[in-house]
């Protein structure tokens, strides 16, 4: 079995409380959680699910973030 690796984007819903995660560029993977273990385990099977549709076509790379400093 190929083991593979997405990167996902996590936030925290102030409103829900809630952890929201998603993997840029690829199309409904996204999910949320109570927990971030709840989160991670959400995601992956999203994921999975997405992936026994078909191979995803990515419609961007996540580079990595960055500091923006603003007076």
């Amino acid at each position: 079995m190929l083991m593979r690796t997405f990167t996902a984007i996590v936030e925290k819903c102030p409103a829900t409380r809630l952890y929201v995660g998603y993997v840029p560029g690829f199309p409904g993977a996204h999910s949320q959680g109570a927990t971030l273990d709840e989160l991670n385990d959400n995601l992956k099977e999203v994921i999975e699910m997405l992936l026994d549709d078909a191979e995803p076509r990515l419609e961007s790379e996540f580079v990595g973030t960055q500091n923006v400093v603003v007076a």
